[in-house]
């Protein structure tokens, strides 16, 4: 009895040994495919968060840029467009295909690293899909640099859908290849040394896109630029971080532009280059205009994921479209702000805009949010709580929050006043009287 209680033991404690180095031989295997040093990945998928809310605005319509959309079928026109650019390149050049291919195939690796996730296409079909799309996108905003009477033949430039479209697609998160592929062969192609030419036909072709101008720089460092996402995001964005503008001071958040208004706050268009210098100044809220099209929302969400991903929520962005947020509440506050030339609403309808604005922030990360635009909610909050704005908001609010009150409140002024002459002329007469 006790043998076999002592085997049994013996037995279970074999078992457990077994599971232990089992468990250890499985989590050094894991372990050993960590590295310790800093990830490279500067692509990555939009996290589930975000994408929840409009899956399409993250999704290309005509164009797969990178691995992470290649091979779906509703793309599939363009991939041959991809060719035809890229035979003309070679013809134009009467360049061999081998050189743009020989060039690119020692930046394999580092091409693979930028993305977050690990792609399974084999180096043959990588290095193809790096050469393809980036003579694509070089060619084609070579192509928009040049007369448009030359490329009346291209469908390209001849259907005004599909310019719309790529513009869209080439601006998407997930859409992007390393911007040294791009310089790489932009050497190839028209020189070497001449990326300054690049940024300002890259800047050039996806200006009309944005609701501001975008600026042109060249100080930043190639190094420094991710992607073309990246490029367009620094350009339009004020060099200074958001952040360090009015950083991480207590705010208090405004209210959205009908009860400004009650208030005594007023909304003025200003002519400017940057769409996030917004200020206040003796009741007045100064702001530059914003076109809202089909594409705004695309846009927006996807240079707010790049900030979540790379301005840690600080983003000039993500502050922005929160300030939107708070002055946008229903389709009357669109309405106001297009009546004073603020809003150039393409799309029509007030509420729809009034919707997008308010799904716009979301998902976003609200961690420091509000940074940039710390002192203006303090002074427009300032503003609204001195007693007499407070006083005339309430008024307007309750009393003259239609055209039947405020005719109801003139007739009752105007009662009042001739029940006072009236009241005063007696008195008069009393007084006369001998």
């Amino acid at each position: 009895m006790e043998s076999s209680q002592v085997n049994m033991e013996s037995s279970d404690g074999i078992e457990s040994n077994d599971v232990i180095m089992g468990c250890y031989e499985n989590m050094d295997r894991k372990l050993a495919r960590i590295s310790l040093v800093q990830s490279q990945s500067t692509i990555y998928r939009v996290h589930k968060h975000l994408k929840d809310v409009n899956t399409k605005a993250y999704e290309p319509d005509v164009v797969a840029i990178g691995p992470y959309h290649r091979g779906k079928d509703n793309l599939q026109m363009m991939e041959d467009h991809k060719m035809r650019y890229l035979r003309l390149l070679l013809q134009d050049g009467n360049q061999d295909l081998g050189r743009y291919i020989s060039a690119i195939e020692p930046l394999e690796q580092e091409a693979r690293k930028s993305y977050s996730e690990r792609i399974s296409l084999d180096a043959t079909e990588f290095i193809e899909m790096l050469v393809l799309d980036g003579c694509f996108i070089i060619q084609l905003v070579r192509k928009h640099n040049t007369s448009p009477l030359e490329e009346r033949a291209d469908p390209i430039f001849r259907m005004n859908w599909i310019w719309n479209s790529l513009q869209r697609d080439l601006m998407l998160f997930e859409n992007q290849v390393p911007f040294f592929i791009l310089c790489k062969l932009f050497d190839l192609i028209e020189g070497p040394n001449l990326h300054a030419r690049l940024i300002f036909l890259l800047s050039d072709f996806l200006n009309s896109l944005f609701p501001k101008r975008v600026s042109y720089r060249t100080t930043r460092s190639l190094d420094e630029i991710k992607h073309l996402l990246d490029l367009m995001h620094g350009n339009w964005c004020p060099e200074e971080p958001a952040a360090n503008r009015d950083s991480f001071k207590r705010w208090r958040p405004i209210n959205h532009a009908t009860v400004l208004r009650e208030s005594n706050v007023r909304f003025e268009p200003i002519q400017g280059d940057s769409l996030f210098d917004i200020t206040f100044k003796d009741g007045t809220m100064l702001l530059p205009s914003l076109i809202i099209e089909g594409r705004t929302e695309s846009l927006f969400r996807n240079l707010m994921a790049y900030e979540q991903y790379f301005q840690l929520g600080c983003g000039y962005v993500t502050n922005y479209v929160k300030f939107l947020d708070c002055i946008i509440d229903s389709p009357g506050d669109v309405e106001i702000l297009s009546r004073q030339g603020i809003i150039d609403n393409c799309l029509g309808d007030d509420k729809v805009v009034a919707n997008m604005v308010n799904k716009l922030i979301e998902s976003s990360d609200n961690t420091h949010i509000y940074t940039a635009y710390a002192t203006l909610f303090l002074q427009v909050n300032d503003h609204c709580y001195i007693r007499r704005n407070r006083w005339m908001a309430k008024l307007r609010r309750d009393y003259l929050n239609s055209p039947w009150a405020i005719i109801s409140i003139m007739f009752a002024v105007t009662l009042l006043l001739l029940t006072v002459i009236q009241s005063v002329s007696s008195i008069i007469q009393i007084k006369h009287t001998p």
